[in-house]
């Protein structure tokens, strides 16, 4: 936490607007329209909702995704981004990833697109990840998904604060998404944001997350609607974190440096980074790829020694075409994705992670590393 943030839930409290309306739902609502407009080339309008996931299935409902349909979702992700497309009773068709930023790739995409539409089946949407805060190949993905014409969902959920080409994530699809999940960049406990290019879309995404009620003195419903609209309390938090996200960025990426700085002395260890400088990372998580080599030292290894410490590391999200409630899902690809599961770590990347803590954590490296 910032500081800042009782001030704004206080005011809720004094002010008795705790439900999911009010000035800091519309404040925290206006402070990241700001944010994303200063780079955006686009209009921008946010509704503020219960969680990221909430947002993903209201862009899949306001792009009209049903039963039957078919959406392309980047594999290597968290199940959040796929879960709403079966929420829907639409299919996913899960595309590997690409070896330098691990997001979607633009040759897999434009070869699953080819083949879903000569099968009679044009896909309906594009869900594209940006993966640990690090930005997909934008300019690849816009052109193939607009080439074709299908609506690009971008999912920044990691992102807030990440930039391609000075262009904000979050501000680049036809549609896009923000998470403020207890562990992402800022939080606000929980929640969410869906980012749409006109009010009239926000006005009706709005209307859906707030029980699709008709303009009428009594209930009455010719919609169905969803309960995804935040607290204003909840708001209250995000709109002090709003003060601190570039701080917690500039933190995120210090202790990447500081990463960066460790493995350079140990070649079988590949730092996860911005391939070029049209890519500035908030680096959300560290990650590292421990490839083969003669120590026998391994992603498992490193992670177990780790824990034996009690310090947490996590492998990286294991692909969406390998779980098994998605068995029977469609998946373009080759091993991208897999072998990053396999290879990869999440390393411990806290925003108040302290000299102290890092100490623990090279001690812990090292004494795996060189012994």
């Amino acid at each position: 936490m910032g500081g800042n943030e009782q001030s704004f839930v206080n005011d809720a409290f004094a002010t008795n607007w705790i439900a999911p309306l009010g000035p800091n739902v519309t404040g925290f609502e206006n402070d990241l329209q700001d944010y994303l407009s200063n780079t955006a080339v686009k209009s921008i309008e946010i509704a503020a909702l219960s969680s990221g996931t909430a947002a993903l299935h209201l862009a899949m409902v306001l792009l009209d995704v049903k039963q039957g349909d078919e959406v392309l979702c980047q594999s290597m992700t968290f199940s959040a981004s796929a879960n709403p497309i079966a929420y829907q009773g639409a299919t996913p068709v899960f595309i590997d990833s690409e070896p330098t930023t691990w997001n979607l790739c633009p040759v897999q995409l434009e070869r699953a697109i080819k083949d879903r539409m000569s099968k009679g089946k044009k896909p309906k949407a594009i869900i594209g990840v940006h993966l640990y805060g690090m930005p997909f190949l934008a300019d690849e993905i816009l052109e193939i998904a607009q080439r074709y014409e299908i609506p690009l969902v971008e999912d920044s959920a990691e992102a807030l604060g990440s930039y391609y080409k000075k262009r904000a994530c979050g501000s680049l699809g036809t549609l896009a998404i923000l998470s403020f999940n207890g562990n992402k960049i800022i939080t606000t406990s929980g929640g969410g944001a869906l980012v749409v290019e006109s009010k009239e879309l926000k006005e009706k995404a709005v209307f859906l997350a707030t029980q699709a009620r008709d303009n009428a003195p009594h209930y009455q419903h010719s919609y169905i609607g969803f309960n995804y609209r935040m607290s204003n309390v909840l708001a209250g938090i995000g709109r002090g974190q709003m003060q601190v996200l570039d701080k917690h960025v500039n933190l995120r990426r210090e202790n990447h440096k500081k990463y960066i700085k460790f493995f350079k002395d140990f070649p079988f260890i590949n730092v996860f980074t911005e391939p070029t400088s049209d890519f500035y990372s908030n680096h959300w998580l560290t990650c590292i790829v421990v490839e083969n080599n003669t120590l026998g030292i391994t992603r498992e290894s490193i992670r177990l020694a780790l824990e034996a410490e009690n310090i947490e590391s996590r492998p990286l999200w294991k692909p969406m075409h390998l779980q098994p409630v998605f068995k029977d899902a469609p998946y373009y690809g080759t091993r991208v994705a897999e072998t990053l599961f396999e290879k990869g770590l999440c390393l411990p990347s806290g925003s108040n992670l302290t000299e102290d803590d890092f100490e623990r954590i090279f001690k812990c490296l090292k004494n795996i590393l060189l012994n």
